[in-house]
């Protein structure tokens, strides 16, 4: 194996393990919010764009329909959102958070820096800036990646 290789194969240890780690440890924190993983994520969406549907909400996040309308049927059931009819057609239904929605959010953003302020201890603005632009050219290059057909099959 070449030394870029070796270098390659590290770098991409490196950035795996990064992941696996911080979504274990974001996973351990926000156990405490009391809401599961892929509710969260839903609750964190629905904060982000309020008064969504539940087709504009599956887009958003990329997933089905049926996906996001079992996850919003238990987010509504344990009182983290409400479904609010639309004045101008009562054939949709948009997502509203509630205040017991809002405070699960509020503490996930609380979480959230919490972690990424232990994450980037010791590093200067500089030091994040070169990261994120390292980052970018991967997503980049990801992306080239997909659209000559290296998207798994």
């Amino acid at each position: 194996m070449s030394d870029r290789e070796e270098l390659v194969k590290k770098a991409v240890h490196s950035l795996m393990h990064t992941n696996i780690k911080h979504r274990k440890i974001m996973r351990t924190h926000l156990d405490s919010t009391g809401v599961f993983e892929s509710q969260h994520r839903l609750l964190m969406t629905i904060s982000r764009h309020r008064d969504y549907s539940q087709k504009q909400l599956a887009d958003k996040m990329n997933v089905s329909t049926a996906t996001i309308a079992v996850t919003i049927k238990k987010l509504e059931k344990d009182g983290f959102i409400e479904k609010i009819m639309d004045p101008d057609d009562n054939r949709f239904n948009k997502i509203g958070i509630t205040e017991l929605g809002q405070k699960v959010v509020d503490d996930s953003k609380n979480i959230f820096k919490e972690i990424e302020s232990c994450m980037f201890e010791g590093f200067s603005d500089e030091d994040i800036d070169q990261l994120t632009t390292y980052l970018e050219k991967i997503n980049q290059n990801l992306d080239k990646c997909q659209e000559v057909g290296w998207e798994a099959k």
